[in-house]
Formats: structure tokens, sequence, C-alpha cells
């Protein structure tokens, strides 16, 4: 029997993981000079609530060697074998840190991503049923290393000031933009994130211009799973994503989720993004 484990940063909903029995170790999240646990003693409801207050911009902390050690001994006391999903070393030490954890305990394997949030997820979610179906710890690493290059992750943001307080992009840039009412739209392109466009006008507009972009004339697309995650507070940027990805009337499953603090660290409220898979 194999299980699957993964970081915090997949934000898959909790039904999904219970439902697979896909076990998550927390990043850590630095507030106010205190260390929490992501989904576990902090949520973004409580960082948006610190920084809109006028607090520092909340950071990130990689689950460290002894915790990822400690999660796969457990988990190899009632398995056969464990395979690891990261969050991409593009993006956080995790990988590395999970790597040397497993050599320290036989047949867990370790993967990266080479993403994050739900483009994350959905690597998760493949290998999770993978498992079920049977299929032995090669196979499954084989599936991955095929998939993980045709996941397309993409998202609009509201605001920059999360990514300027964090050092991201300079004072001028996020200036520039709420002048302008300018929205980046970042990729993760070779596993990092690159601005590929940038919208302008309301949010409600750009999400609609965003999805549309994203859509139209597109032949590439696995339509068997769709991803649409958001940082939202309200339901009303994710209703207009929802309408027109059903009205499109492609994808079989469509699954919605929220971005945990991890993320919401580096990109703030209102941000909505696409998971696909290319064929």
């Amino acid at each position: 029997m194999i299980k699957i484990t993964t970081d915090s940063t997949c934000d898959l909903p909790a039904q999904l993981l219970e439902q697979h029995h896909i076990s998550v170790i927390p990043l850590g999240i630095v507030k106010g000079g205190h260390l929490y646990q992501d989904g576990v003693n902090i949520h973004t409801t409580d960082i948006a609530a610190h920084v809109d207050a006028g607090g520092e911009i909340t950071t990130t902390n990689a689950v460290n060697i002894a915790d990822y050690e400690m999660l796969f001994r457990r988990e190899m006391a009632d398995h056969d074998a464990v395979i690891h999903i990261n969050i991409g070393m593009g993006f956080s030490s995790c990988y590395q840190n999970a790597k040397l954890a497993a050599e320290e305990v036989p047949e867990v394997y370790v993967v990266d991503s080479r993403n994050l949030t739900v483009g994350h997820g959905m690597l998760v979610l493949a290998a999770a049923e993978a498992a079920e179906r049977g299929d032995s710890p090669a196979q499954i690493l084989e599936m991955l290393e095929g998939m993980i290059p045709r996941v397309e992750t993409s998202f609009v943001l509201d605001r920059l000031d999360y990514m300027k307080k964090g050092g991201r992009c300079s004072t001028a840039t996020a200036l520039g933009a709420s002048l302008l009412k300018l929205h980046p739209c970042l990729d993760v392109v070779d596993g990092k994130l690159q601005v590929t466009r940038k919208y302008r006008g309301s949010m409600e507009k750009v999400v609609g211009d965003y999805v549309r972009d994203r859509l139209r004339e597109r032949t590439d697309l696995d339509t068997g799973m769709a991803f649409l995650v958001d940082t939202c507070a309200d339901g009303r940027l994710t209703a207009v994503a929802r309408d027109i990805l059903l009205e499109d009337g492609r994808f079989e499953t469509l699954v919605e989720a929220k971005a945990g603090c991890t993320i919401f660290c580096h990109c703030g409220p209102d941000t909505l993004g696409l998971v696909f898979l290319r064929k």
C-alpha cells in the first residue's frame, strides 16, 4: 500500500484530502515575530487583518528536515512506500529538505512538482488516484514525470502591495499599477513565476477577460478536470470565472479551491487563478 503525502501549499479542498487519505504537512508562517502553521493555527483572514491594520507582511518558513523525517517514519510504519510531492523548488526549499529526510527512511520517494497551489495539488490528486488503483511506486513516479510539464498554472492579482512588502516588486511598480488600474497575470514557467500579461480595469472585468483568454481557441487542453483557485473574501470574482468556465462546457469536473496562507502571503487578497492540464 502506497501513501501519498504533500505540503500545505497544494491547496486541495479538505474533502479531497480526506477522500483520498492524503497527509499534509504545514509550512510555517511568521506573523508579528511568532511562528504559526499554515492552515492549522493561522488562516488567510488572520493575515489580511494583520496587514490591513498596518502590520508587516507575514513571511513563510519551509518545513524542516526533522519534521519531514518524522512524517515519513510515521507513514512508513503502516505503508509499503511513501511518495511525497513538494511545492516547486523554485519557490521554496521544502523539496531539498524532504530529499535529505528521505535519505534516512527507505522506500520514501520525493517529487518536485515544479509548481505551486493547485497546480501542485493536481499532481497530488493524480498520484493518490493512481495509488488507489494499485499502481506501483515506479508507475506513479513515471506518470508524474510525464504530467509535471503539462500542468498550466496562472493567476491574476488585484493588488501588488503584498509583493511590494515582500520585496518582490518595487514601490514605483506597485504605485504605477494601482494608479493605472493594472493587474498582472502570472504564469508558472519552468518552475518559476513570470508576468505574462497585464490587464486593466475593475477586477470583475479583469477576471472575465483573463478566463476567456485562457480558453480562447484552445485545442490542447485535457478536459477531464480544471481547477479554479482564489484568495477572495467573497464569491463575486469566483462567480465570474465559474460562469465562463461552465458556459464553455468543456470540462467534465471543475474543482474550486481556496489558496492557503503560504500563497496568500505573496499574492494577497482577491487573487484568482486557473489550473489546466495540457494534452
